[in-house]
């Protein structure tokens, strides 16, 4: 399975404003991760249409959540930007080719098919259970407790 990039922005843009208490802008958050502005835009804009965000406009205007940290799962952003779709979809490759099985043989999913639903299943699990607050205190842990203080400094200074 591959996630497209937009998801770890979004992830890392969510924790960022769990820190602020204003709306930051697309701009501000684009410079702080080092990423395109137009292509996190877009994502922001996803976040936003998936109730996760909330954008207001104007000169002082940007992105804030919309509810605690904590109520922000892993999986919520994920939709949000790559969408709500299984990660595999079953093809029936079994009614094809030489050897193809009739229909009335593939009225169950077959076994490639069920240990990839099964796997879906413990990874959406997985992300569901873990919250943007749990990834700020992960973040903060990993860096003796100095990633959120400084990207609090940050977000307050001119940066």
């Amino acid at each position: 399975m591959k996630l497209s990039n937009g998801v770890e922005w979004a992830l890392h843009c969510c924790v960022t404003l769990g820190q602020s208490q204003n709306p930051v802008s697309a701009a501000r958050l684009a410079k702080l991760h080092g990423i395109p502005p137009a292509y996190l835009a877009k994502h922001l804009q996803a976040l936003s249409q998936a109730g996760i965000l909330h954008s207001t406009p104007g000169p002082v205007g940007g992105y804030a959540l919309t509810r605690p940290p904590a109520r922000i799962s892993a999986l919520d952003v994920v939709r949000a930007i790559d969408g709500p779709e299984p990660t595999f979809r079953c093809t029936e490759i079994r009614k094809r080719g030489p050897l193809a099985l009739p229909p009335e043989e593939c009225m169950n999913a077959c076994a490639v098919s069920r240990a990839m639903a099964t796997a879906d299943a413990a990874w959406r699990a997985a992300l569901e259970g873990v919250t943007i607050a749990d990834l700020t205190q992960d973040i903060d842990a990993d860096s003796s407790g100095t990633a959120m203080s400084g990207v609090r400094e940050w977000l307050a200074g001119a940066g």
